[in-house]
C-alpha cells in the first residue's frame, strides 16, 4: 500500500489522535461495551472508526455490536466532512453530515473537554434471517457524552439554583460544592451540552449484514441482490415478502435492472468515452500471460499496445476487441445478439446508472455495478474502495503503477 500512500490515495484523510485524545476515545469505547486500545497513537476517519485499532483488534468493524447494531465516536470537530472508510451502510456517511449539521455548534463545544458516542438505533435488536434488512426505515442516532457532563451541567444549575435560594448564599458547604464542581468541570452554565436525538431516513442502500445486500427500493418493485451466496440461498426460500431477489453474479439481474430502468447501456455512446478505454485495457491485461515489458509500459505506449495485441490467440483478442466488432456487424445486419460477441463482465462493465435516476440512488447503483464486474480500476477506488484496496494488494507491481497513474490523472 506504499505506494498507493505516497500518492495520497490511501485512507488520506484520516485524522491523527494522541495525548489526551486517547484517553477520551478509550472512554467512549468502554461506555459503548468495547475493550480500550492499547495504541499510543493512532488516526481516524469521520464516524470515528480507526485502521490501526482495527488491525490490533483483529475485526474491521470494531464499533459494531452484530451487524444490527453500529456506533460512533467523535473526539475533534475535524471530523466534520471527513471520509467513512470501512461504512457498515452506504448511508453511515450521510448520517454523519446530518449530525454535524444539527449539532455542529454543540459539538465544537463538547468536543473542547469530552467525547461524544453515537448509537445508530434502527429498532432492530439483531438481524435473525437476510430479509431483516426490509425492516430499516428511519435511523435515529442518540449521544452520550463520556464523563456525562451535560448530567454534570443540570446538577451544577441545580446547585447554583440553591445557592440563589433563600439565605443559602452564606452556606459555606453550597460553596465548597460549586467550587469542587468548577475546579473539576469548569463553569458549565452557558455551554450547550444537550444533544437531542437525530432522525435519518433511509431508502435504497448497501449493508455489510450477511455477506453484503444491497435493498433497492423506490422503483417497479423493491430488488434485494446478495453477495453471499449462503444468505441468497437462504434468501429465496422467503415466502412472505414481495420482493425480488437475487445473486450479485446472476446475469439475470443485469436484465432485470436494465427493466426496471435502473442502470442502462447505449454502446455506441459508451465506446466513445474514457471509462471504455479503461476497462477495454483492462480486459487487455487479463489476456496477458508472461511479458517483456511492464504492464504500465504495454497499457500506455500505443505501440507495445499494439504488439502484445498480436500476440495474444484470436479468442482473447475477439474478447477484448468485443464490443468494436459488434457495433461494426450490427451495421451490417441486424441479426446478430451482443451476447454472442461481447463477453458478459465486459458487456455489464459498461453500464451505468439510468439517467432518470435521482442523485441519492446514483452512488449506489455504481457502487452495485463495478461489483458485478469490477473491470473499471478508477470507478471501484471512488465507489467501493475497500473492495479496491483488497484487489489492489494481489496485483502486479507493473499492474499497480498503471492504476495509480490512471487514478490520479483523474482526480
Amino acid at each position: 500500500m506504499q505506494k498507493l500512500k505516497v500518492a495520497n490515495l490511501y485512507r488520506s484523510e484520516l485524522i491523527p489522535i494522541s495525548g489526551k485524545l486517547i484517553e477520551r476515545y478509550n472512554l467512549c469505547l468502554e461506555k459503548l461495551g468495547f475493550k480500550p486500545t492499547k495504541l499510543t497513537s493512532f488516526s481516524i476517519d469521520g464516524i470515528g472508526w480507526s485502521p490501526e485499532i482495527a488491525e490490533e483488534k483483529q475485526d474491521m468493524h470494531y464499533l459494531n455490536h452484530g451487524d444490527a447494531n453500529p456506533h460512533a465516536i467523535i473526539v475533534s470537530p475535524q471530523q466534520k466532512g471527513k471520509p467513512v472508510y470501512v461504512p457498515t451502510h452506504t448511508f453511515d456517511r450521510d448520517i454523519m453530515k446530518e449530525v454535524f449539521k444539527v449539532h455542529g455548534e454543540a459539538i465544537n463545544n463538547i468536543t473542547r473537554d469530552c467525547a461524544i458516542c453515537l448509537d445508530f438505533d434502527q429498532n432492530i435488536d439483531a438481524f435473525y434471517e437476510p430479509l431483516d434488512v426490509l425492516k430499516y426505515d428511519d435511523v435515529i442516532v442518540n449521544f452520550s457524552l463520556i464523563n456525562n457532563l451535560d448530567k454534570v451541567q443540570q446538577e451544577q444549575q441545580a446547585l447554583i439554583d440553591k445557592f440563589n435560594t433563600g439565605n443559602n448564599f452564606i452556606d459555606e458547604a453550597i460553596h465548597q460544592q460549586l467550587l469542587d464542581s468548577a475546579r473539576t468541570y469548569g463553569d458549565l452554565r452557558n455551554r450547550k451540552l444537550t444533544l437531542e436525538p437525530v432522525r435519518f431516513k433511509t431508502n435504497s442502500f448497501f449493508t455489510k449484514a450477511f455477506g453484503g445486500i444491497y435493498l433497492l427500493r423506490d422503483f417497479i418493485s423493491t430488488i434485494v441482490v446478495f453477495e453471499d451466496e449462503d444468505a441468497h440461498k437462504e434468501a429465496i426460500k422467503d415466502t412472505i415478502h414481495d420482493v425480488l431477489i437475487y445473486h450479485i453474479s446472476q446475469p439475470e439481474l443485469i436484465h432485470k435492472l436494465n427493466d426496471h430502468l435502473i442502470i442502462e447501456c447505449d454502446l455506441e455512446k459508451v465506446a466513445e468515452t474514457k471509462r471504455y478505454e479503461r476497462i477495454k485495457k483492462v480486459m487487455f491485461f487479463n489476456e496477458l500471460g508472461e511479458t517483456e515489458h511492464n504492464i504500465d509500459e504495454i497499457l500506455t505506449d500505443k505501440v507495445l499496445t499494439r504488439r502484445y495485441l498480436n500476440s495474444i490467440d484470436a479468442k482473447a483478442l475477439k474478447r477484448v476487441n468485443g464490443v468494436e466488432i459488434y457495433l461494426e456487424r450490427i451495421e451490417r445486419s441486424n441479426t446478430y445478439k451482443i451476447q454472442d460477441l461481447v463477453t458478459n463482465n465486459f458487456y455489464f462493465a459498461l453500464h451505468q446508472p439510468h439517467s432518470s435516476l435521482d442523485v441519492k440512488h446514483q452512488d449506489l447503483v455504481w457502487k452495485l455495478l463495478v461489483n458485478v464486474s469490477p473491470l473499471d480500476v478508477l470507478f471501484l477506488y471512488w465507489y467501493d474502495k475497500e473492495q479496491f484496496y483488497n484487489s489492489y494488494s494481489d496485483w502486479k507491481p507493473s499492474y499497480q503503477d498503471w492504476v495509480i497513474q490512471t487514478i490520479s490523472s483523474n482526480i
